[in-house]
């Protein structure tokens, strides 16, 4: 088959041609080549394929603006599509095809890249002020290519810090054409402003009018999450992953907001899933063997006899399994050894949770950086967070929030929805309040400002509830404690003194009404 489609880009006069196999050099041989346009070819026989290598370009960061990336496959299954589709290459041409098909599908990529050819120069050198002026310039409203270019021209003019100018030009461009792309940007644009009513309702509109566009389910997911939404939340990734299910993150994701839920059995299926799909994949981790052990933990709770054992008999061989495949993640072995421990811990075992618990500080004096013991407990177990109010389902911890399958967090986002939550807490929703600082947390485990918001919160509800007293009383020393190990500003240090010296001199000693101000 590389031979045939040889011959044919030979045919259209062709001449620069390398052809290879998918071999360890791939990616090599893409960064330090000029290519103007890479033929991927998938075939559901090979372990690897072009999906994998289209998926690691993405995540590796690979893939050019100025290269056209075209993906050929024999399976026109909606699943394999979809699935291409999110790592966004130029075109899908699905096989057979002629000479005159790859031809119509090469003029039409290498016309629109010539077209934009200077922008997404200027975009590779960062120089947005010059992508911006040719987006102005080179592009009327009479072109069909004219909404691309808005969309470009309003990321250029948010990088440049003029958010609200670039609404302006995504709302304006939407209604001359109402195109997809420019309703899709305008949504992601209205969510990065925290207009997340506009933001949600332009995506479900996008949704009904195009239902196979998964990006905007996973959009709408995390719309849901800034309004304090969680089963809207699923409800959209339960559809995303229903007619795309291959994205590794996006599973991941499921499985978090699953949990949030109580949603054990959806939770375990969304992680089971990842573990299989990672197989080839460059999302491949130990993360859904952890987080599949720590449902199975969290099930201990209501378990009894039998079903304890077999529970308990289940995460020790998710956690096996997870250190088998991954023999040289020495971090693994710490976070391990935790989760071993808060095992234990949940049957009443006191001997193994002491032993587990001294494994997990020996491994980590090991790492040549070692980890905070106790914040990785907190992400690898997922302890429950008490309920402020009687709710209808269980807010769950923060780690398991993290937006999983990305690399690093997002501190930008954790900012927004610790703020989100601040309005939610001035408006005295309580319970949405926790969610949006827990989830802050999420995107930023040093977001000081919400561990101190949340440790006044729980502060503040021990004093005026004995329902819950000393549990809330145990998350707030928590969360203090947690941020003495970061480094504070004058603000966030002044007032993490005043909390500390408020739970020291008990709730019966605290004063009516809000601890203080929350800090953002």
């Amino acid at each position: 088959m590389r031979s045939t489609i040889v011959y044919m880009l030979r045919s259209l006069g062709v001449q620069n041609i390398k052809a290879i196999t998918i071999n360890s050099r791939v990616f090599v041989e893409i960064a330090e080549s000029r290519y103007d346009v890479i033929l991927l070819g998938h075939n559901n026989r090979e372990s690897v394929g072009g999906i994998q290598i289209l998926e690691e370009a993405r995540f590796r960061g690979v893939m050019r603006p100025s290269v056209a990336w075209l993906f050929m496959t024999g399976d026109a299954s909606q699943e394999l599509i979809l699935h291409a589709i999110d790592s966004k290459p130029d075109a899908v041409v699905t096989k057979p095809f002629s000479v005159d098909e790859l031809k119509r599908r090469l003029d039409g990529v290498l016309r629109r890249k010539a077209m934009f050819h200077q922008i997404e120069e200027a975009i590779e050198r960062e120089d947005w002020e010059e992508a911006l002026l040719r987006c102005e310039r080179d592009f009327s409203p009479t072109m069909d290519t004219y909404g691309q270019a808005q969309v470009i021209k309003a990321e250029m003019l948010a990088r440049l810090n003029q958010h609200q100018e670039a609404l302006q030009v995504l709302e304006e461009a939407y209604w001359r054409r109402q195109d997809k792309e420019v309703a899709f940007a305008w949504a992601r644009l209205a969510l990065e402003m925290e207009r997340y009513e506009v933001a949600r309702d332009l995506l479900l509109d996008l949704i009904q009018r195009h239902p196979l566009l998964i990006a905007a389910y996973d959009l709408l997911a995390e719309v849901h999450e800034c309004l304090g939404d969680t089963e809207a939340a699923l409800e959209a990734l339960q559809e995303a992953t229903a007619r795309a299910p291959m994205g590794i993150p996006r599973q991941m994701r499921l499985g978090r907001t699953a949990t949030q839920t109580g949603r054990y059995d959806l939770a375990s299926g969304a992680y089971q899933k990842s573990i299989i799909l990672g197989r080839h994949s460059c999302y491949r981790s130990p993360e859904p063997y952890l987080r599949l052990a720590n449902i199975r933990r969290l099930e201990l709770n209501g378990a009894t006899g039998r079903q304890r054992d077999s529970l308990a008999g289940g995460i020790e061989q998710l956690l096996v399994n997870a250190q088998s495949k991954f023999p040289r993640d020495r971090e693994l072995e710490v976070r391990a050894a935790l989760l071993r421990a808060e095992m234990y811990k949940e049957l009443g075992d006191s001997l193994n949770t002491k032993k587990f618990q001294e494994a997990a500080q020996m491994y980590n004096q090991e790492l040549e950086q070692p980890l905070d013991l106790e914040r990785e407990r907190l992400d690898v177990t997922g302890d429950k967070v008490p309920v402020l109010e009687p709710v209808a389902q269980p807010i769950e911890p923060s780690p398991e929030s993290a937006p999983q399958g990305q690399p690093g967090q997002d501190p930008m986002m954790s900012q927004k929805v610790n703020r989100q939550g601040v309005k939610q807490y001035l408006a005295g929703k309580l319970v949405q309040a926790i969610k949006h600082f827990t989830l802050a947390i999420d995107y930023d485990r040093n977001n000081a400002y919400a561990l101190l918001n949340l440790a006044q919160l729980f502060l503040e509800t021990a004093r005026d509830s004995q329902q819950n007293r000393d549990e809330r009383l145990k998350m707030a020393d928590r969360y203090l404690k947690l941020t003495k190990l970061l480094d504070l500003d004058d603000s966030a240090g002044q007032k993490a003194e005043l909390l500390a010296e408020l739970l020291a001199a008990g709730v019966e000693q605290l004063p009516d009404g809000s601890l203080g101000a929350l800090l953002r």
